[in-house]
């Protein structure tokens, strides 16, 4: 949809952390499209000068680490200058490594620790007192974080979390008018996943099998499903978890 026609984000000033490519860069792209003020960040200014090009629609890249909050300040300082506000957040960045019970270390937990624990915390907490009533935060959860998927323990334990997350902000905010809400993605045939295919033949069939729709989504589903928890048309969902998964966890 352009920009300029009818849109449910038109003027909404939009956070989407980790918007440089995948889930992040499709998301922050259908915002644009329906008229939003679109602010992405990345770790890698050359990706995310790439993504800003892409998305179009007056979107701004702001080179940062959701991990270190003097980061996250700079971010948060232009949207105050450009607009005094922020409507929508997407706390979309994270990481994922694996790693077998017996090869757990420390560097392991504190790299998923401090940019998906620490990182979405800090996403949400500085970008509150910009926000109004009405506002939404949508929360990045995955299928990992409700399965028990070999080698995935530490992520598995950050993604729970993250959904735990949205149900205690529920209710912290709830004076305050802002829902939060969780999105949760199964099998996404994002960059990151279609590197770790190419490396492990066989894998792709193998995770079709898991699925009952016998496919891998598309980052488009999930930005689908992000910019419906954003939207007045889930007004009255609050403190709730959307697998956008082909099914994998009801059935």
């Amino acid at each position: 949809m352009a920009r300029g026609s009818e849109s449910r984000f038109a003027n909404r000033v939009v956070v989407v952390t980790g918007g440089s490519d995948g889930i992040g860069l499709a998301t922050a792209t259908q915002f644009a499209a329906e008229g939003a003020h679109v602010y992405v960040t990345g770790r890698r200014p050359s990706a995310l000068d790439a993504a800003v090009a892409a998305i179009g629609n007056g979107a701004v890249g702001v080179s940062g680490d959701v991990a270190d909050p003097a980061d996250l300040d700079r971010l948060y300082d232009r949207i105050r200058r450009d607009h005094g506000r922020i409507d929508i957040v997407f706390a979309n960045a994270g990481i994922s490594e694996s790693a077998g019970l017996d090869a757990i270390d420390a560097a392991h937990i504190d790299r998923l620790f401090d940019v998906n624990l620490k990182g979405t915390v800090f996403t949400v907490q500085k970008a509150l007192p910009l926000m109004t009533a009405g506002g939404a935060i949508i929360l990045a959860g995955s299928a990992a974080g409700s399965k028990g998927l070999p080698g995935l323990s530490i992520y598995s334990a950050t993604k729970a979390a993250i959904r735990s997350f949205a149900r205690t902000w529920t209710t912290d905010l709830k004076t305050r008018g802002i829902r939060v809400n969780v999105v949760s993605p199964g099998m996404i045939l994002t960059p990151a996943m279609d590197r770790y295919l190419t490396a492990n033949p066989g894998t792709e069939d193998a995770l079709k099998q898991m699925t009952p729709f016998a496919r891998l989504g598309t980052a488009e589903e999930v930005a689908k499903a992000v910019l419906f928890l954003a939207s007045e048309d889930s007004g009255f969902v609050a403190g709730d978890e959307l697998f956008v998964d082909g099914g994998v966890m009801a059935v």
